[in-house]
């Protein structure tokens, strides 16, 4: 960041055109009022498309993709390079928006929200170069043959996306998607949309050729006509899991194939042996993050009984690092929910556990802002592991505990959902700490805590946690397509 968090606090992208066809399109469709969840102020007006506009984009990326799907990898690696660059020069105004409009605190978002991001879309340029034939070798039944697998991409990619990380949701697909040869129609949450619309304008800057990247915004009426269009060929989305199924049943239609990163319940598992007074603060601070607003949120805690008393008392110290308020001021790491009704939904989780007989064991307790949609970081315990707030993905800065006997009882416990996105481990042998991985129904496991979301591993998840994988090779291997070709000799 080279401007000042006081100079970005009022900034707001000034795009309100769609980009189709690698043009400024003035929005035909319905509009509404984007609103800064921590002021409740209205940041603008946006228009969405007209369905005639949908058409358009999808049109758009059909024309288009021959020719990209025809250039050679270092061609479409040197596009996505040039448009990295041109991102690379506008961070600020990126992390100025995303502040504004998701409630993101400044001291996490530049890295977590802007930065992260875009070295995801540096690898996927580079990746884009890759040969990924597979030589099978011979083969001499009934007569002697030889087999390769080439790949060939997918086609129109419709890449749909959620209000809580816009710029790096839309990167893990639309990045994957172009490095494979496919053209891409970007539709964002309506909540957020005014990241995406600033990247539609900067593609155009970036002189990607007409038609390969397109950006549209509006509500649930232009996503079903979207996802259920016959001219879009993948579907990618990124939300929960009620809509998730929604559009694999639009897709259907079409027979159109699906991406889905949904929700999680992810466990955080604290085996025997642990020096809890080494990383009880960092688990919570973990979990709050983004104010507990991201899918592999690891916030169910399983923590072995004889730690258990340990654990609370060496987590006391993280409530007191919580700062709940002004995402600009550099002390917040905890910001608003992205709506009232969000906020809402969030503290009646709270609300059923007490009633249900389960205890707040620890929370932060100093007033929130009258204004904003903030809602205090709270732990829960004293809950069975059927209660709602153990089972179903709360989406905000509360996490449950509890006990378990013994590795068995935690294996079992954290398998005990419907979702399979993430968990994590904490052991004093790196050993048991794999022997628990390998029987655990996630997509990504951390063990002592992991580290960042590499651009080169994948990301997803099984059971109500979607389908297919994002980032990584698995995440463009999700825009291509398999093609056997044997000869004789």
């Amino acid at each position: 960041m080279t401007r000042t968090p006081e100079s970005l606090r009022n900034y707001v992208p000034d795009v309100r055109t769609l980009t189709i066809a690698n043009k400024p399109v003035q929005p035909a469709g319905q509009r509404w009022d984007v609103v800064n969840p921590a002021t409740e102020e209205v940041l603008a007006e946006v228009g969405g498309a007209s369905a005639e506009q949908v058409d358009q984009a999808v049109r758009a990326a059909r024309d288009a993709f021959g020719g990209w799907a025809a250039l050679k990898p270092e061609q479409r690696s040197a596009a996505i390079h040039r448009l990295v660059d041109v991102l690379e020069s506008r961070v600020d105004d990126l992390l100025g928006s995303i502040v504004n409009e998701v409630g993101t605190p400044v001291s996490l978002a530049e890295g977590l929200q802007v930065k992260m991001g875009l070295g995801h879309l540096r690898w996927q340029a580079e990746a884009a170069k890759k040969d990924r034939t597979v030589d099978l070798g011979g083969y001499d039944q009934p007569v002697p043959t030889i087999s390769e697998v080439s790949h060939y991409p997918v086609g129109v990619v419709a890449a749909i996306t959620g209000y809580n990380y816009p710029l790096n949701l839309a990167i893990f697909k639309f990045g994957a998607a172009l490095a494979a040869g496919c053209t891409v129609v970007l539709l964002p949450s309506p909540r957020t949309p005014l990241t995406t619309l600033l990247l539609g304008e900067l593609s155009r800057e970036a002189d990607l050729p007409d038609g390969v990247f397109n950006v549209i915004v509006g509500d649930a009426e232009v996503g079903r006509r979207l996802s259920s269009h016959p001219g879009v060929d993948k579907v990618s989305f990124t939300g929960s899991d009620a809509v998730g199924a929604k559009i694999m049943e639009q897709a259907a239609a079409n027979l159109s194939g699906v991406t889905l990163e949904l929700g999680g319940k992810s466990a955080s598992i604290v085996l025997p042996g642990c020096e809890v007074e080494s990383f009880a603060e960092e688990m919570h601070l973990r979990w709050s993050r983004n104010g507990g607003q991201g899918c592999a949120a690891l916030a169910r805690l399983l923590v072995h009984d004889d730690l258990y008393d340990r654990f609370l008392a060496a987590s006391a110290g993280a409530f007191d690092q919580m700062h709940v308020g002004d995402p600009w001021d550099p002390k917040t790491n905890i910001g608003p929910m992205i709506r009232p009704e969000h906020r809402d939904r969030v503290q009646s989780f709270v609300d059923g556990s007490l009633d249900e007989g389960g205890r707040v064991l620890l929370s932060v307790d100093r007033p929130v802002p009258d204004k904003g949609y903030f809602i205090n970081p709270v732990l829960l315990g004293d809950l069975p592991h059927a209660a709602r707030a153990v089972q179903q993905e709360i989406f905000g800065p509360v996490a449950v505990v509890l006990p378990f006997r013994d590795a068995e009882e935690a294996i079992d416990l954290a398998n005990d959902t419907a979702f399979g996105l993430a968990a994590n481990v904490w052991t004093p042998d790196l050993d048991e700490g794999k022997r628990v991985a390998e029987r655990l129904r996630a997509g990504t496991v951390w063990i002592n805590g992991g580290g960042a979301m590499r651009p080169d591993a994948p990301f997803g998840g099984s059971g109500r946690s979607g389908v297919g994988r994002e980032i990584g090779e698995w995440g463009i291997h999700e825009y291509l397509e398999p093609r056997h070709v044997q000869w004789r000799v």
